[in-house]
């Protein structure tokens, strides 16, 4: 007879229930069922705030990342919702209400409900042995465990990518949108054959074994970059990105790593900017609009951008023909849109013969031009899957109104990884070479754009109006007025009152750190639902007030994944300036890296390199994509937060200069006193020399190589005792990369489990960082690069032993 659930929370979790079983919600830290050798358990898993699936996951796992779930667009109420193996037979989810929501529409009284340690949760019935009454294998949601097949009749979702078996037996890859569907992967411009599949066999199934290798009836063959390593959970799943990946399951930590990904540019997946949007990889992913158009949602870039302009002639007929109408092109270079080809593409055709199509057509968006020896042109009918790469060889032109103007301000370009999100950005004008004209045949536009502008001058004079009355409320520095204004007029964080944060804090009780510029404690605002962090800066920092101006200009604009989100601030004269961050839950890097203990194990090699790449994105991006060039100023392991996924955070703008040079050039700024922490400061500090933003390199170079060796660089020491200058410790690592062998200079506590092609490359950019003279350092971006390429070519390879 089949266990039944026990009603005590400290009896054992059964692998097979009878029916009459439930389980609530309110109950979700308990599984419902666990396989027998405990790899998998099912339950309730938060989804949201107050929101729940029922779900199956790894036991052992760090979160509860679902492997299956049911119904997974429909989430029930944490309180009152539970799950029910119904007397009748029929496992259901109830919602608080008493709506089912989901069920198997089973029947039978001498059912059995059970989760097998392969992961498949099955109904099974006692009078027919070796059958299924149901399984959770024959409705897999976005993701496969070993051994678990995909075959014809099923199919992978997450989002509108779908992972499936097409008519022609070949598995592949769809973006199924409200609006557009196309194939991306493999590569649509290539025949099965040339992509390496075969059409012949029509048995469509796919199969992820447990030794890590996943292969595919079609003649499609991938393995796990820790191939046969023993005893590793793994799952292979679509993400929300549109890419498919294999994950492994990291038994010292419980979390997930990549070790292989269908596609290694994240923008060949259809469908993620929506229509005239252009994805970008830079080296994060970041949609644009096109030029001439403005976001449909900032919130969901899947809705695409639309039009600055009115649409095209109205009496446009199918054929494309109407009157004639004055337009112009925007060049976009390396950049195209795939597919919704307009009557075809042209070949052997010259650049003029394929603008003029798109001229003569009123249908068409723009065209597409490569020339690769002979010219082909690609006019679009409208302007999907767009993508920006270095490595396509033609220019995207957008046809516009020719009275449009392009060089004026527009919300034109924002996304996952740019700053003020919220806020308009300015499209570069034209240059003359990329605008092609049509006759003058219509003025009408003319006075359209001149009503337009009349009224933006009424808006410019409203809101200089109401900026003229907050600077006169609040005294800010005359220098940093600009930037504040812009922020305030974006509306992307709120000023808090102090008596809000003095709340949120308890009154300043629980303390997180403290710095040079101010002490942080966290709080809880929004009746409970949101940790945040709360700096409240010290009366005596030097010039305090424009310091903490600068860092709320600077910091409330920038948004970027590997940087700390502020949320607002608070001003209250000279008593009170305090700023309101993001919470980041797991430390500082310095907790993780210097302090090992039988609670806290050394950090892993792959979490550092994570951590190393992350920390060159974030910098990088102050430092070559912001709106302003910034310097951190304080670059070090204190300053850089850990989230639980062991993804970097940069915090503690404070101390961040403003520069007017983007470039981070020769001339660099003066600062008024020397910023940052000794061991990571750079020469130009202590001689008095030009600030760039190269001092930031050379502190995240001492950072680099503390991850390599995982201590202090300042405490090491010669044989005899005595402090190891930095000239000396560069000529270590000058012979160490000259040997090629980093074995003896990574941290002893991981015992050989590091990768050696990743050590020297970090050992290889941590020496050029610290050349005395700036100049002959790298630059960030180029340093981010630098680690992507290692992360990319061999994402996750077996430890050396």
């Amino acid at each position: 007879m089949p266990l039944v659930l026990c009603c005590s929370a400290s009896a054992p979790v059964p692998h097979t229930l009878a029916t009459g079983a439930s389980l609530a919600a309110e109950d979700h830290a308990r599984a419902f069922l666990m396989s027998p050798d405990a790899t998998f358990s099912c339950g309730f898993r938060l989804a949201g705030e107050n929101a729940f699936t029922f779900s199956i996951w790894y036991t052992h796992a760090a979160e509860k990342t679902a492997v299956w779930t049911a119904s997974p667009g429909n989430l029930v109420n944490g309180r009152a919702s539970k799950i029910t193996f119904r007397r009748d037979g029929d496992l259901a989810l109830v919602d608080a209400n008493g709506t089912t929501v989901w069920d198997t529409k089973t029947k039978g009284k001498e059912l059995s409900l059970s989760l097998l340690e392969s992961g498949n949760l099955v109904i099974t019935d006692p009078s027919s042995p070796g059958h299924a009454a149901w399984q959770s294998f024959d409705s897999p949601t976005d993701t496969l465990v070993p051994t678990q097949p995909l075959t014809k009749d099923t199919r992978l979702l997450a989002g509108g990518f779908i992972l499936y078996f097409d008519n022609d037996n070949v598995l592949r890859l769809l973006y199924d949108g409200p609006v557009t569907s196309s194939i991306y992967w493999p590569n649509p411009d290539h025949n099965p054959f040339d992509n390496g599949r075969t059409t012949y066999n029509s048995s469509r199934m796919a199969v992820l074994d447990d030794a890590g290798v996943f292969q595919t009836s079609d003649n499609f063959r991938v393995t796990a970059s820790d191939l046969g390593q023993p005893g590793v959970k793994r799952r292979l799943t679509v993400d929300l990105d549109g890419n498919v990946r294999i994950y492994s399951l990291n038994a010292s930590n419980g979390r997930w790593i990549v070790t292989w990904a269908a596609m290694a540019q994240p923008c060949s997946a259809h469908g993620l900017c929506g229509e005239n949007a252009v994805c970008e990889y830079q080296p994060s992913l970041r949609c644009s609009c096109v030029p001439g158009h403005e976001m449909v949602d900032r919130r969901d870039w899947g809705k695409g951008c639309r039009p600055m302009f009115a649409a095209p002639n109205p009496n446009c007929s199918s054929n494309g023909s109407a009157p004639e109408q004055r337009f112009k092109f925007v060049r976009m270079p390396q950049t195209d849109f795939y597919g919704y080809d307009l009557l075809g593409w042209k070949e052997s055709a010259t650049f003029e013969y394929c603008k003029n199509i798109c001229l003569d057509n009123c249908l068409c968006s723009g065209f597409s031009y490569r020339f690769t020896g002979r010219g082909l042109c690609f006019p679009k009918f409208v302007l999907f899957n767009g993508y920006t790469s270095s490595a396509f060889p033609g220019n995207m032109y957008i046809k516009v109104p020719f009275d449009f103007n392009v060089s004026a301000p527009q919300v034109a370009d924002a996304g996952l990884d740019v700053c003020d999100p919220n806020a308009p950005r300015v499209v570069p004008a034209a240059s003359p070479d990329t605008l092609f004209v049509t006759p003058r045949k219509d003025t009408k536009w003319a006075y359209f754009f001149v009503f337009a502008g009349i009224l933006g001058v009424v808006d410019v004079v409203f809101i200089l109006t109401g900026w003229w009355f907050l600077s006169s409320k609040h005294s800010i520095p005359s220098s940093l007025e600009a930037g504040y204004r812009m922020m305030v007029a974006a509306g992307q964080f709120r000023r808090f009152t102090y008596r809000e944060l003095k709340d949120a804090t308890g009154n300043f009780k629980e303390e997180l750190g403290r710095g040079g510029s101010g002490v942080v404690y966290r709080g809880v605002l929004d009746g409970g639902k949101k940790v945040v962090a709360v700096k409240k800066l010290t009366q005596n920092v030097a010039q305090g007030d424009e310091e903490f101006w600068a860092e709320m200009t600077v910091i409330g604009r920038i948004n970027h994944i590997n940087l700390v989100r502020i949320w607002g601030f608070c001003s209250e004269g000279k008593r009170s300036k305090l700023l309101v961050y993001e919470f980041v839950e797991n430390e500082s890097l310095d907790k993780h890296l210097f302090v090992g203990t039988e609670h806290r194990p050394p950090l892993p090699w792959r979490e550092r390199y994570r951590i190393a790449l992350g920390t060159a994105r974030g910098l990088a991006y102050l430092h070559h994509e912001c709106l302003e060039w910034v310097i951190h100023c304080d670059v070090k392991p204190e300053n850089i937060l850990v989230t639980r996924e062991f993804d970097a955070k940069i915090a503690d703008f404070g101390l961040a200069k403003l520069s007017a040079k983007r470039d981070g050039g020769a001339g660099g700024v003066q600062l008024s006193h020397m910023r940052g922490t000794s061991g990571y400061l750079a020469p130009e500090w202590a001689l008095n020399l030009p600030i760039n933003a190269k001092v930031d390199v050379y502190s995240y170079g001492v950072v680099l190589l503390e991850m390599v060796i995982g201590s202090r660089v300042s405490d090491q020491v010669t044989a005899v005792g005595e402090p190891l200058e930095v000239p000396r410790i560069v000529q270590a690592l000058r012979r160490v990369v000259d040997s090629g062998d980093v074995s003896a200079l990574v941290d002893g506590r991981l015992q050989g489990q590091f990768n050696p092609r990743q050590a020297l490359e970090m050992v290889r950019i941590s020496l050029s960082c610290l050349e005395e003279r700036s100049s002959s350092r790298p630059t960030m971006d180029d340093i981010a690069k630098a680690l992507t390429a290692y992360d990319d070519e061999d994402e996750h390879p077996a430890y050396r032993s």
